[in-house]
């Protein structure tokens, strides 16, 4: 039985479809009843609980349990901040994992998590790496630069920019490089290690098959949109300001956290996927081709 937590998520929501349609057993954790309602239809099995509510987690868990654990979060909102959801929740949800005996834990981190990293979206993410990793419970991460595909955040803010503006605004000189990765590639990848968990076990980081620049990626956006549209540089100070005074918004459209990761390149082996999952993950273009225009 695989075990999804954050199933309603851009890619916990691919993931349950996918297995669904490979004719895997899913059940999926969520925090409400009304939530659930969505997957009845589905034949997928519910758990009500929240991982950061250790109390609802009692008891959810079995050993021939295949855990995926994709909760996570981009910006912090009143008492939801990366160390409750990131730390604490991994915390909640790999105690009661190793109390139950699960067979194989999956966690869902991001390239560039680093203890020491320049911001608590990094920092937290790699602190829940090492609970994972000394929970004596046998383990794969996955650490992907950007994910694109249907319904992915960043790919529909930039659409909507494209659409509604004549120019295109790109934070700090736009040089930081990215690996934008296919969300269909990523759910191959993830099969593989459902399907043999003690092959994949250990850390991975995950990137598409090219090395772009932020500019190149809304460049290759735009013109896949069927548009044109000029650039303009915003110097990164001025971003930053800016993001600052947002802050009081109930849904900033981008942080100083964000921005300072833009700052960062976020790119692995540029052929890991060959060599670590045996297939080539398909370019930027290619994938926006196949859902930018639904």
């Amino acid at each position: 039985m695989i075990f999804i937590a954050g199933a309603t998520g851009f890619v916990g929501g691919h993931l349950r479809d996918y297995l669904v349609q490979k004719g895997c057993e899913v059940k999926v954790l969520v925090r409400s009843s009304a939530a659930g309602k969505q997957f009845l239809s589905k034949g997928i099995q519910t758990i009500p609980g929240d991982i950061t509510k250790p109390e609802t987690l009692k008891g959810i868990l079995s050993p021939d349990d295949f855990i995926v654990h994709l909760v996570g979060i981009i910006t912090e909102k009143g008492d939801t901040t990366f160390q409750k959801v990131h730390v604490e929740g991994t915390r909640n949800l790999v105690s009661e994992a190793k109390r139950a005996g699960v067979r194989h834990f999956f966690y869902q981190s991001a390239l560039g998590a680093d203890i020491k990293g320049i911001t608590p979206y990094l920092r937290t993410k790699a602190e829940a790496e090492e609970i994972v990793k000394s929970s004596g419970i046998p383990y794969t991460i996955f650490r992907p630069s950007l994910l694109i595909g249907p319904w992915d955040g960043f790919t529909k803010k930039m659409l909507d920019m494209i659409k509604i503006s004549p120019v295109t605004p790109i934070p700090g000189d736009g040089k930081s490089r990215f690996q934008p990765l296919y969300i269909k590639d990523w759910l191959k990848c993830t099969l593989k290690v459902i399907e043999d968990p003690g092959g994949y076990s250990g850390t991975y980081e995950l990137g598409g098959p090219q090395q772009l620049s932020y500019s190149e990626i809304v460049q290759i956006m735009t013109e896949s949109s069927g548009r044109t549209r000029m650039k303009v540089n915003i110097p990164m100070g001025l971003m930053k300001i800016a993001a600052a005074v947002a802050s009081i918004l109930p849904s900033p459209p981008v942080t100083t956290d964000q921005l300072l990761m833009l700052e960062q390149d976020n790119i692995t082996d540029i052929d890991g996927i060959e060599k670590k999952f045996g297939f080539s993950p398909v370019p930027l273009k290619e994938a926006l081709g196949e859902f930018i225009n639904r």
